[in-house]
């Protein structure tokens, strides 16, 4: 297992908070709380070792050109795909932005 931290620019808090996915059904679930003003947190636990830079490469298409509120995301992960990832991703945003 392995601990992975990240951090991206932010705007201000979210007000809500979604839960997507299932670790237990051998993909991933990634819970988003809000955050401190400014800052993206993620925190990615994985069963793949030496996954850090596909994390990266992943977050920063997603969040490196777009300003987010500002969230703690957390993710656990047991051997997703990227694109399960990103669809995980995509589901909690729209989430947090209809509630």
């Amino acid at each position: 297992m392995e601990t992975l931290s990240f951090e991206f620019p932010a705007g201000q808090p979210s007000h809500s908070r979604a839960l997507v996915g299932c670790v237990g059904s051998g993909d991933l679930e990634v819970m988003f709380e809000p955050g401190s003003a400014g800052t993206l947190s993620i925190q990615v636990v994985t069963s793949v070792n030496g996954s850090a830079p596909r994390w990266q490469q992943l977050f920063e298409r997603m969040f490196g050109e777009q300003q987010l509120p500002a969230l703690n995301i957390s993710i656990h992960d047991f051997g997703a795909t990227p694109g399960v990832v990103r669809l995980r991703l995509e589901q909690g945003l729209e989430e947090l932005s209809h509630a």
